[in-house]
Order: structure tokens, then sequence, then C-alpha cells
């Protein structure tokens, strides 16, 4: 029986392309460089981990990758995350599943502070048991650190629960744990990603409906 659904956060709940392209932007003007960056262009770099994004979308104005990385999440610390951020039936969809009786969890890449921030931003906090963000000594996905922390909060084991994402990073680690693994194609995936033995849903009440369905047939 699934009792725990965990949930990466960047492009699954939340479409924080928005704000790193707002961030980036501002780092570049900064610089003298008044150009900005394209959303579009942006959203294949959001997966990529946090080096490959900045250094790629700063482009010729990045200085050092590490320190610019440093400077990004700095900022972002200060630029709240607009409620308008949360992807279409989130927050709807998060209460349906908590009525259900499933509990909720957060397992991300992005620091651990950032995901605080931005849930308690967005108003989504309170539907999580268990927040795992990126923290010293342990590897960021698809390394299995990180989901096993969550495991670990929670006090439950692979079998118990699902993994819902939007990356090949995500899909990646759900695997590792032998762990089903639901994605959403609205995310930062590349686009030539085809995924492979999982369900796939093109919006978020999508996937409420079949997991609550799910536990009514059970």
């Amino acid at each position: 029986m699934i009792r725990h659904i965990i949930f990466d956060l960047d492009g699954t709940l939340i479409d924080s392309n928005i704000v790193c392209v707002q961030i980036l932007s501002e780092m570049l003007a900064a610089r003298g460089v008044h150009d900005g960056i394209n959303p579009v262009v942006a959203r294949a770099f959001m997966s990529r981990g946090g080096v490959d994004m900045v250094a790629g979308l700063l482009g010729d104005a990045c200085i050092d990758p590490a320190a610019d990385l440093a400077e990004f999440r700095a900022r972002y610390q200060r630029h709240p995350t607009p409620p308008e951020t949360v992807f279409p039936g989130v927050t709807q969809g998060l209460r349906r599943l908590r009525i259900a009786g499933y509990v909720l969890s957060i397992c991300s890449n992005k620091p651990q502070v950032l995901c605080d921030q931005v849930l308690a931003e967005t108003d989504l906090a309170e539907h999580f048991a268990v927040v795992v963000g990126g923290r010293a000594g342990l590897r960021a996905k698809p390394a299995p650190d990180l989901l096993d922390a969550a495991l670990g909060e929670l006090g439950a084991v692979s079998k118990e629960c699902l993994y819902v994402g939007d990356s090949e990073l995500d899909h990646a680690v759900a695997q590792s744990a032998s762990m089903p693994f639901h994605f959403m194609t609205y995310g930062y995936a590349a686009a030539d990603w085809v995924p492979e033995a999982c369900a796939t849903h093109a919006c978020f009440p999508s996937l409420i409906d079949t997991i609550v369905t799910a536990r009514v047939h059970a």
C-alpha cells in the first residue's frame, strides 16, 4: 500500500524558471549586460545543477561559476517567490492527497534554506511532513542520498512510496530506490528525453486523479 508521496520541487510544483531568470538577468545587468535571458531558452538549464545553470545562462558574463552560484543563491534568499509560480492545480491537488490520507514530502536538489523559503512564500509548506533539500555531506540527485534522507525522516521504506518529478534526475533516483515514478511533462526534462516504465501526466490534476482513483480501487 502506497502511504507516502515524495515530490521534487522545481519544475514539478513550482515554475522556478521565472524567478531564476529574473535573478540571473539582474546579475547580468549589474555586470553591464542588459539583453536579459530568454525564459524559453532558460528552461533547458533548470535541471542541470546550479553551477551549470548559472554558468550557462550568464554566458560570457560568468566570472567564476562557484562564486556566481553563491551570489545567485544569496540573491534568491532576498527575492520572494510569488504564489503565481505554483503550477495550476497544485495547491488543490496537494490538499486532496492529504484528505485521502497520504503523507506528502519534498526531495529536491534545491538548497534546504531555499526549499523552506519557497514553500513558505507560496503557501505550500503546510502540506509537507518532511522537506529534504540540498545539504552539506549529501550528494545531489540522481545519487540516492537525499531520497534516503527523506525516507529516514519519514520512517518509511521504498515500497510504501511513490515519487513525482519532472526530469531525468528524478526518474533515475526513483529507479535506484525501486520506487514507482510519475513524470510531469510540463517541467524541465530535456526535450528529447522519453521516460520508460512510468506514468506520465501533462497537468497536476491528472496526477491527482490517478493516485486518488488507485487508492479507491486498491
